[in-house]
């Protein structure tokens, strides 16, 4: 009989703007996860031999993260060197994945306590930096179909009929929402603050979110995607779609997602591990989802893994007290929303990532640990977290509270 996976704590970094400027620039992925190993082995009165290894997400494994965090990183923490480490990657969902990878693990008897979770900075190893086939070879580009993702989300603007006022309308929704949970502490137990290197204070918060956006000014905001469209982009996607025509350039800076630096770590495992801990499991993995689409609609696909994990679950979409979606662009939310048949008051209620921003390997556990402080707030019992990708690759977690 395979073991039931349990997630004993999750925490993580406030979100960093993405910036030479911004909180978190001073400090190395490897600072970011090392403060939260020491955070996590504190609280969870953990002694790190005990961990049987430490999976981490990362979109990009070059420069800062490279040469394989998830091992450099426990041993810069002064951890043993038994623990061993692994860094994987399904871009934008790498943190999601390296949790669910946890979890396989787990429920197969091949761990019994396992680190994960993912950690970006965008601020260090800049978006497209690793300069890989995918967006810098012709053949590779227009083989794959591979379009920037601004591009894929006004595509499905264009496929779905989505206007421009129904995607600002959601954007300052998302905003609106995360400056109520700040204001209201909603992050308070998961958040580990960390000190500034410079002097100053600690960042103690996710430092993007714009509590005094309006939606004029959201309105007055110029399409973001229309310069990268006419370079050659459009011509990618209409090639896979010749029946749009022309692509609607509707997505701005206010309706898409903010790059953001941060790093957030799950801690997962068996009963055995909670009992030897002393620990109470505050929630069980139940399934698991990984999921393609075309990499032209690219974003649609956490939307499918979403369905699929349910349904693995052998649970309806009406079961689930909350989503955490990656919001990737305003018009996979809308889309997500209307299909599912999924109302506001379940769906991304703290905000989400074109709030708060996007750290890529690191949004799948900010997502989780938002998910379960949620539903622990609320007294709901299953909650799905959900990340888009590149290339089309969707990941989903569904989690049942248990305490």
């Amino acid at each position: 009989m395979a073991a039931h996976a349990y997630v004993y704590d999750a925490i993580r970094t406030p979100r960093g703007k993405a910036s030479p400027a911004g909180g978190l620039a001073q400090h190395s992925s490897i600072d970011l996860v090392v403060l939260l190993l020491h955070e996590l082995a504190q609280r969870a009165g953990l002694d790190p031999v005990d961990v049987d290894d430490v999976v981490l997400g990362a979109a990009r494994q070059h420069f800062d993260q490279g040469s394989n965090i998830a091992r450099v990183a426990p041993l810069m923490a002064g951890w043993p060197e038994s623990v061993p480490g692994t860094t994987i990657s399904r871009a934008c969902a790498s943190g999601l994945e390296a949790l669910n990878t946890a979890v396989a693990r787990i429920k197969a008897g091949d761990a019994s306590l396992i680190v994960s979770g993912g950690v970006e900075s965008l601020s260090r190893v800049p978006m497209f930096s690793e300069k890989s086939p995918l967006w810098n070879d012709p053949v590779v580009i227009n083989t794959v179909g591979a379009v920037h993702m601004g591009i894929a989300a006004d595509v499905v603007a264009t496929q779905e009929g989505f206007d421009r006022e129904e995607l600002d309308e959601f954007g300052l929704r998302t905003q609106q929402l995360a400056a109520r949970a700040q204001a209201e502490g909603r992050f308070a137990r998961s958040l580990v603050p960390v000190p500034s290197k410079v002097g100053g204070e600690p960042l103690a918060h996710d430092e993007q979110v714009r509590p005094q956006t309006t939606l004029k000014q959201l309105a007055d905001l110029e399409p973001a995607f229309v310069e990268m469209g006419a370079e050659g982009q459009d011509a990618i996607a209409l090639s896979r779609f010749p029946e749009l025509g022309q692509i609607r350039h509707v997505h701005t800076r206010g309706t898409s997602p903010s790059l953001a630096d941060g790093a957030g770590l799950i801690l997962v495992g068996d009963e055995s591990a909670g009992a030897r801990l002393g620990l109470e499991p505050r929630a069980r993995v139940v399934a698991t989802a990984v999921r393609a689409v075309n990499p032209v609609q690219m974003l649609t696909a956490g939307q499918v893994a979403t369905e699929a994990v349910v349904a693995r679950a052998g649970l309806s979409l009406n079961d689930i007290d909350r989503f955490e979606f990656a919001e990737a662009f305003s018009a996979l939310c809308l889309r997500f929303q209307r299909d599912l048949d999924v109302e506001d008051e379940r769906f991304n209620v703290n905000g989400g990532t074109i709030a708060v921003g996007h750290a890529f390997g690191a949004t799948g556990p900010f997502l989780v640990a938002n998910l379960i402080d949620e539903i622990e707030r609320s007294g709901g019992r299953y909650g799905v977290a959900s990340i888009s990708g590149a290339a089309g690759i969707g990941v989903a977690t569904l989690v049942e509270r248990v305490c």
